[in-house]
């Protein structure tokens, strides 16, 4: 095999007698055109104010990835403007689909023709969500060629659960320094997941969804964006039961066709904004909530003391907060972790961290999915907070601390977003670099914040 240079890799044969090679280190890294600007913040103002929260960057690159399953047109709405979204309607354009933006948040894919099975090697590695592709490809064409995917770097983030998936329903996988997958035809299996993995449950959907006879699929991730790709295959008429569960059945269909489909709103960007209002002391109404996607959050930001009042799908945080963190009974230290759900996301543990730290009282931050994501917080002890990191997986926090500006580096996008929360609550100026990693996930940033009167700026490098 010819490797790239300073690249190295372990064999594993998987049990369908597959042999994968594995980077050992880190791939070299990619240069990509990036917005070359930082944030510069002046902290020490609350928030205050209405913002309407975008639709699911989670949801819409799935979707986005199910619309090759058709040759009709499909119309995408909620669809946020971030750069993640972006690169998948390039991706699509590289295969041969026509992408037309209607009006802002309003997208129309068809993909009547697929000119490729390939994507191009420097979109494929720019996000993660490029290996959502796989599944989608396999079942309209037969193969899927594409580099390893891209995307923050927040630990090992294994593909092993994707591959058996696909394997399991017929496909061929051959792993060099691509990725080469291929199906003569695709048939319903019974697949039990060895992760609950949303990536590899979304792409395992899109496969069997024109796969011949029944699929099962137990240990599925039920997250709400899930559900949204199963709502949007059902649209499309594929037979899915189960949505919502962690076990999914799916009668496969000879042809899908079109359909009009309206992406959920981001609970991801809405506790981000619940996190920020109640860090600054100060209050937001978010509108274009899902109340049902409030509820693993309420848990957990009530043991910080923070409470949130919903109307219909508005939501509203009101100033003064208790921020008082509610120890477990016997006055044991409280635990925030996270789960697949309808446990707390993983995605929002980077900002409770630094909420936990403008709370009165010690609380365990407890993130058990990736061993690099609460790496940050080193950030976050040079501008004044009292954490300890236990090992890559815990940190103890204790509050409240005087946070200072700083100058900082986001490194993914929650935990880049969890530095602006910091940088807002401290006192002094903080500037922020790598800032591409934040607006891979959040929609026109500054200008929202400078609407609920954050003192932010974008500063030209």
């Amino acid at each position: 095999m010819d490797f790239e240079k300073n690249h190295f890799f372990k064999v594993r044969t998987l049990p369908c007698n597959l042999k994968v090679y594995f980077p050992l280190v880190k791939l070299s890294k990619i240069h990509y055109n990036v917005k070359m600007h930082e944030y510069q913040i002046e902290g020490g103002f609350p928030i205050k104010g209405k913002i309407s929260a975008a639709g699911n960057k989670n949801a819409a690159l799935p979707c986005i990835a199910a619309t090759l399953l058709t040759a009709e047109k499909i119309t995408l709405r909620n669809i946020p403007e971030i750069e993640d979204v972006a690169v998948m309607f390039e991706i699509l354009r590289a295969l041969g689909a026509e992408v037309k933006k209607v009006e802002k948040h309003v997208w129309e894919v068809t993909a009547q023709k697929i000119d490729s099975s390939e994507i191009p090697a420097e979109l494929s590695k720019k996000i993660r969500a490029s290996i959502l592709f796989a599944g989608a490809l396999i079942a309209r064409t037969g193969k899927a060629l594409m580099m390893p995917p891209g995307g923050d770097v927040i630990g090992r983030r294994r593909l092993d659960t994707h591959f058996l998936a696909l394997t399991e329903l017929g496909a061929r996988v051959d792993i060099d320094s691509r990725f080469e997958f291929s199906a003569n035809k695709l048939v319903g299996e019974d697949i039990f997941l060895d992760e609950t993995s949303v990536t590899a449950t979304e792409n395992a959907l899109m496969a069997a969804v024109l796969a011949q006879g029944r699929t099962t699929i137990t240990n599925a991730a039920s997250e709400p964006h899930v559900q949204d790709l199963c709502k949007m295959l059902n649209a499309m008429g594929a037979k899915i039961t189960g949505t919502g569960s962690n076990i999914l059945y799916i009668d496969g269909v000879k042809k899908l066709h079109g359909c009009d489909f309206t992406i959920g709103p981001d609970y991801m960007e809405i506790g981000s904004f619940i996190g920020l209002a109640a860090a600054t002391k100060g209050s937001i109404t978010i509108e274009n909530v899902n109340p049902a996607d409030m509820r693993p959050l309420r848990i957990a930001f009530g043991k910080l003391g923070i409470r949130w009042n919903i109307n219909g799908n508005s939501l509203e945080v009101a100033s003064p907060q208790e921020m008082r963190v509610n120890s477990d009974l016997g006055g044991m230290i409280p635990k925030i972790d996270d789960s697949p759900w309808p446990g707390f996301p993983p995605d929002l543990t980077s900002i409770m961290t630094v909420l936990a730290t403008q709370v009165e009282g010690t609380v365990l931050i407890f993130e058990k999915m990736f061993e690099s994501r609460m790496f940050f917080v080193d950030k976050l002890i040079s501008m004044g907070a009292r954490i300890t990191l236990c090992d890559p997986h815990r940190a103890v926090v204790s509050g409240p601390c005087v946070l200072h500006g700083e100058k900082l580096v986001s490194p993914d996008v929650r935990a880049g977003m969890a530095m602006v929360i910091a940088a807002m609550v401290a006192h002094g100026e903080s500037r922020i670099s790598n800032v591409y990693q934040i607006e891979r996930g959040y929609e026109s940033l500054i200008p929202r914040l400078k609407a609920l009167g954050a003192h932010i700026e974008c500063v030209e490098i």
